[in-house]
């Protein structure tokens, strides 16, 4: 739940038609571009989870959300340099609807996925609005600071979450257990091991 929220996507979603007018690209048409394939690809998402499994989907998901970021960061870089003016705006929406699309792919649904299988019954109300808490406080952090940052250094703001997703792929294959096809005793053998 913090790699899902400290990666960017409700500072990045609540500002995107601000993103693309600082880019130079017509927010209207940007904004519905964005709408409808994130609609498209939560449907794919969706199928794909219990195809592929829940840490591929996380780790192809958190590669794409570090592309998207690094895209979206160049076109400002370029900007601020003024160089390759003329590529700044493909840059930045390129950047964005990678960033969109790999987020629903995989990290906007695949956590909530495996918090509802992860933990043991007895624990699951508690554990789960815990979760839920910290995936709101994340959330509300995230877009508090988002302006922020952009004025400290549009960039640089991309290149920061596109730390946190790199940090978010390491942890998703070293600590997060695949649950895909598992039973509860199964998962918790994992978790305990």
């Amino acid at each position: 739940m913090v790699c899902q929220q400290f990666g960017g996507i409700n500072g990045i979603c609540f500002y995107t038609s601000s993103i693309f007018e600082s880019s130079g690209f017509p927010a209207d048409i940007g904004t519905i571009i964005y709408a409808v394939l994130q609609v498209i690809i939560t449907g794919l998402g969706a199928t794909l989870i219990d195809r592929a499994g829940r840490k591929p989907l996380l780790v192809v998901s958190g590669s794409g959300l570090v592309l998207g970021c690094l895209l979206t960061g160049s076109s400002f870089y370029l900007k601020e340099q003024g160089l390759a003016l003329g590529a700044v705006p493909a840059l930045a929406v390129t950047g964005i609807l990678v960033y969109i699309g790999a987020f629903s792919a995989g990290m906007g649904a695949v956590p909530w996925v495996v918090m509802s299988e992860i933990f043991p019954i007895n624990i699951k109300g508690v554990a789960g609005s815990l979760a839920t808490l910290v995936n709101w406080f994340g959330a509300w952090a995230c877009s508090y600071t988002f302006n922020f940052l952009m004025s400290w250094s549009s960039y640089g703001t991309f290149g920061l979450y596109a730390a946190v997703n790199a940090l978010a792929i390491l942890f998703v294959i070293k600590v997060v257990p695949e649950t895909k096809g598992r039973t509860l005793e199964q998962i918790q053998a994992t978790v305990n091991a």
